[in-house]
């Protein structure tokens, strides 16, 4: 009860904090703007042959998640500004997030403590230099200021922010607080991107965007253990580089856009089949952990538009699978596609409903790994009956007024973990409230 009151409290606040904001200007120069998204999900019992360490339960389970964000941004000079993010979460996924690669809720976090707790999400300064004089109207949203805008333009960014703000971003599937909310659909699942526990770290980002394509590199650093909160600032031995072009068009005059994205990840992580050949028997794969070992892939992402209300997607992602899973989830190999519709033909263009699909595997070594009872940050079951994940997620978004949602969604699991011993199918409802002012 205690931890409900807290929730309903955190939400109050943050309709307060976002309330007292000014009133829209054609250019800010501050601006406030705030988040809250809770979220209950029931999982119903399922049955599996044998279970692990870091299995998913095959008990029913009902667990809850809060985050809630403050957007502060200032414009400091011609093209500067400087935006802080302190957050606060709390609450669990189902099984502490364990057991399932394509995790069913993009708002938890594998944290053991889920007591909710203040941080800083996001700290950083972004520098502009236009390369046109034409510019076009930006309107005020999460991290970012109104006002006039280049249409070509060069961008560095440095500090404490989420990789994923900037890369691998989709129209209908990027966001779990009001769209799909699997990891597996939120992002490209093999791309192992860097991050602390909670999803974000330092960084420096370097764009270079027109109307029509757009590059940009990152280097950042990742954590000193795996899926760890302490950041390695040895950036001779440590880091992350990622490397992304846009390209975006038009068919049948409807908006589409393609994404190529690239990274390339060293650190002291361990290899699956070191750590196999030094322990046939319940490898454990931090006894092989290494610096010079490196973890690399590529992701494809689409977007299109097919009418004015319908849009569709689809995602593909790869990594080599030679060394252990650092940041993001076990997943090596990668597909998803879906739908996303507004509610414009019946009357609702607040709302929106989605369906899509993804399934996920792993590489080789990292199989014959969990076969042979190793255990990753998030996968372990003893054992391993090898057979792709596959996760289906439909949602329906409700608009209680223009600032906040309330989505009911069901997703259907198969082979949990890639273990078809434990196939399933796992069902998980989930509801969802959403507000952003």
């Amino acid at each position: 009860m205690k931890f409900k009151f807290t929730l309903i409290i955190l939400s109050l606040i943050t309709f307060r904090l976002a309330a007292q904001q000014a009133d829209t200007l054609k250019t800010e120069n501050v601006s406030i703007h705030a988040q809250t998204t809770i979220i209950n999900q029931n999982k119903t019992s399922f049955a599996a042959k044998y279970s692990g360490d870091n299995s998913l339960t095959t008990d029913a389970e009902n667990q809850t998640s809060l985050t809630s964000t403050l957007y502060l941004g200032a414009r400091l000079w011609k093209g500067a500004s400087a935006f802080i993010n302190p957050e606060i979460a709390g609450g669990s996924g189902l099984s502490g997030a364990l057991g399932i690669a394509a995790a069913t809720n993009g708002e938890t976090f594998r944290i053991g403590d889920p007591a909710p707790k203040i941080y800083m999400a996001r700290m950083f300064f972004t520098q502009t230099f236009a390369l046109s004089n034409e510019t076009t109207f930006q309107a005020s949203d999460l991290n970012q200021l109104a006002g006039k805008l280049p249409t070509s333009y060069i961008s560095l960014t440095l500090g404490k922010i989420s990789i994923s703000d900037f890369f691998d971003d989709n129209k209908f599937s990027h966001d779990p607080r009001t769209q799909f909310m699997s990891w597996g659909l939120m992002s490209n699942g093999a791309w192992d991107y860097p991050a602390n526990t909670r999803g974000y770290t330092p960084s420096a980002v370097l764009e270079y965007v027109t109307p029509n394509n757009e590059l940009r590199y990152a280097f950042s650093l990742i954590p000193k253990t795996a899926n760890g909160s302490v950041m390695n600032w040895n950036v001779s031995k440590a880091g992350s580089h990622t490397l992304e072009y846009t390209h975006r068009y038009k068919i049948a005059n409807q908006d589409g856009a393609v994404r190529l994205l690239g990274f390339f990840t060293t650190g002291n992580m361990g290899n699956y089949r070191q750590s196999i050949a030094q322990n046939p028997v319940n490898p454990t794969i931090q006894s092989v952990e290494k610096y010079g070992n490196t973890k690399y892939g590529f992701g494809i992402n689409a977007e299109q538009n097919i009418t004015n209300d319908l849009g569709c997607f689809f995602k593909a992602s790869w990594n080599d699978g030679n060394n252990e899973t650092w940041v993001f989830t076990e997943i090596d190999r990668s597909a998803s596609a879906g739908l996303s519709m507004t509610g414009d033909r019946w009357k609702r263009k607040n709302d929106n409903v989605g369906l899509a699909v993804v399934v996920s595997g792993i590489s080789k070594a990292h199989q014959d790994y969990l076969q042979a009872g190793g255990r990753g940050f998030m996968l372990g079951d003893g054992n391993l009956n090898y057979g792709l994940e596959q996760l289906a997620e439909i949602y329906y978004s409700f608009a209680l007024t223009p600032a906040m949602s309330l989505s009911g969604t069901y997703q259907l699991v198969l082979n949990p973990g890639y273990n078809k011993d434990r196939q399933g199918p796992v069902n998980v409802f989930s509801a969802r409230l959403h507000i952003r002012i």
